[in-house]
């Protein structure tokens, strides 16, 4: 004989609740889901939709239409705004005429017009939003991993301590546009594994002899990121002879690296002057507005590297600017405060990195000397 058991409607009421309540504490404590959902919740979309405008993209395609297709002398030789920074319209080996403006390539410029054009096509073709190339990285430059990475900026407080050793331990060491590591060893190091340059360093190259930019030695790789669409000229030519010819950032990643410097920066304006973010653009040149070089090499080493150590980067009234220079301030077409607090976000919040979060991409140690 089955006897039906029945509980009181109030008892049945505060058992469903409490099964509710704990499976929802459960949910919560699992590693990472609170804190990617909160992260996410935190971002701004009108700051996500104003770092997505970029207001050069019109003046780049008509560089590189008038590259490929048009009067490469003329496209040379234009003196309007370049879409990146460090505008410079003199080049090594051509001669200018200034009353038409037009720039004359040298018979050995000519000669390789046919390969800087195809390494220009293959640049451009590629350039689109995919924060997905951060998981790419390794295959797309060094093509393997690194079990540890030291990125070696250039401000002066490297020299208030002595971290060559600790800088040299690592598998391999980055450095930024051909700091000078000689009479600095005992702060920066002394190895090299890769040089991350801009493409105006490349640019100054092309006009010595044999274009000589490998001041770690010949054999150490060059990485850099593109200023102007004509520097491939000077890349085409100097790769010619080199045994570590310098290779040029995928497109994407320049994108990504763009759009989250763009973010950090946006969201700081708002939070220090209170007013709208529409109004960012009159303080910051949008036209110039650009990442820095040391970055774009933070976030390459973020992608090929197991563990990363960021060293040389930051600001002291009583350092010098550059521990190898006598230059006295950074141009302002960068914001260097937001950069900052993209790489305390890299160390301490990875998960609340905007861009990257969706991407599948998981954001290795980072850790940041001082």
């Amino acid at each position: 004989m089955k006897i039906a058991l029945r509980l009181p409607f109030s008892l049945v009421l505060v058992t469903s609740l409490f099964v509710v309540l704990s499976y929802r504490t459960t949910i919560s404590q699992c590693p990472g889901t609170t804190q990617k959902a909160s992260s996410k919740d935190d971002l701004d979309p009108t700051l996500l939709r104003l770092s997505e405008f970029e207001p050069s993209e019109a003046v780049v395609k008509q560089d590189v239409n008038s590259l490929l297709h048009g009067d490469l002398p003329e496209a040379a030789g234009r003196s309007g705004r370049y879409y990146m920074s460090h505008r410079n319209n003199l080049r090594s080996n051509v001669l200018i005429d200034r009353a038409r403006d037009r720039v004359f390539m040298s018979p050995k410029e000519l000669l390789h017009l046919p390969e800087f054009r195809r390494s220009l096509s293959n640049w451009f073709r590629s350039r689109y939003f995919q924060p997905e190339v951060m998981s790419q990285l390794a295959n797309l430059t060094t093509h393997r991993r690194y079990s540890s990475c030291a990125v070696v900026g250039n401000s002066g407080i490297l020299l208030k301590s002595e971290n060559g050793e600790l800088i040299d331990s690592h598998e391999i060491v980055i450095r930024l546009n051909n700091a000078r590591i000689s009479g600095y060893r005992r702060h920066v190091g002394s190895k090299t594994n890769i040089s991350f340059i801009n493409s105006n360093i490349l640019h100054l190259c092309a006009r010595r002899r044999g274009c000589f930019c490998h001041p770690y030695g010949e054999d150490v790789s060059i990485i850099m990121y593109v200023c102007q669409a004509v520097h491939f000229l000077d890349q085409t030519i100097c790769n010619e002879s080199k045994r570590a010819p310098a290779q040029v950032t995928d497109a994407r990643f320049d994108l990504l690296c763009m759009r989250l410097v763009k973010y950090y920066s946006l969201k700081r304006f708002v939070r220090e002057t209170g007013k709208m973010p529409e109004e960012w653009s009159k303080k910051h040149d949008e036209m110039m507005f650009h990442y820095s070089s040391g970055m774009q090499a933070i976030m390459l080493a973020v992608g090929i590297c197991d563990k990363v150590s960021i060293f040389g980067f930051g600001k002291s009234v009583d350092a010098k600017h550059h521990y190898h220079t006598n230059q006295k301030a950074e141009l302002d077409l960068h914001d260097y405060e937001a950069e900052y607090e993209l790489y305390s976000d890299l160390v301490e919040r990875p998960q609340a990195i905007p861009f990257l979060m969706d991407s599948g991409f998981t954001v290795p140690p980072v850790e940041f000397y001082h």
